[in-house]
């Protein structure tokens, strides 16, 4: 039994999916946000950063939705999400791709940071448009990240294009709106935000 901690309205939105993808069975412990929450004595027994996504599998915690991801792939061969040969480049790289360059990008870009003119070298994303436009050139010529083959890296990177598309972090752009089109055609994608919409509702409906 995989044990999941998560808020409907956070990046634990990636590891629901994954979890639907694996048809394993797992708990989901809903946390809210605050000292009773996410900052309560028992979950930072568990992360002491407090934060979401985080999973307990076989005694042994895993938080990070990118390690998550491809930790759970790893453990679960049956659900047959991380590929073999020479498709684990090109898994590895974009995973983590979209966990650092991409996510700095965005983060920077959201948050009106600059990088000092000549200092690009030194931002391990370098530029956003440059991070976007390389993003966006991996998936012009394939399906998934790996080819024709859906895996647990479509998982993390497909969570940053369809969450990027939904709040305008990342650019409209038909590469990118064709990738998340097929990606929310998955039952377990139409599974997780089903899940995920009705705890924010039972939420939003509590006095």
């Amino acid at each position: 039994m995989i044990e999941f901690w998560t808020n409907p309205m956070s990046r634990g939105q990636i590891v629901h999916w994954m979890m639907e993808e694996l048809s394993q069975p797992y708990t989901t412990n809903w946390l809210e946000w605050g000292p009773g929450g996410n900052k309560s004595a028992d979950f930072l027994a568990v992360n002491p950063m407090g934060k979401v996504p985080t999973v307990r599998h076989n005694g042994r915690v895993v938080t990070e939705a990118a390690a998550i991801c491809l930790y759970l792939a790893e453990v679960f061969p049956q659900a047959k999400l991380k590929p073999e040969g020479a498709a684990l480049a090109d898994y590895y790289r974009y995973t983590f791709f979209c966990a650092g360059p991409i996510e700095q990008a965005v983060t920077a870009n959201s948050m009106k940071w600059q990088v000092p003119e000549g200092r690009d070298m030194m931002a391990g994303f370098g530029t956003y448009e440059n991070a976007v436009n390389a993003l966006e050139k991996m998936l012009s010529d394939r399906d998934y990240v790996c080819g024709k083959t859906f895996t647990a890296a479509d998982v993390y990177v497909g969570s940053t294009v369809d969450w990027g598309l939904s709040f305008k972090s990342i650019p409209t752009r038909p590469v990118f709106e064709a990738y998340a089109e097929r990606l929310r055609a998955r039952p377990a994608y139409k599974s997780f935000k089903a899940i995920n919409a009705a705890r924010v509702a039972e939420v939003q409906a509590t006095p």
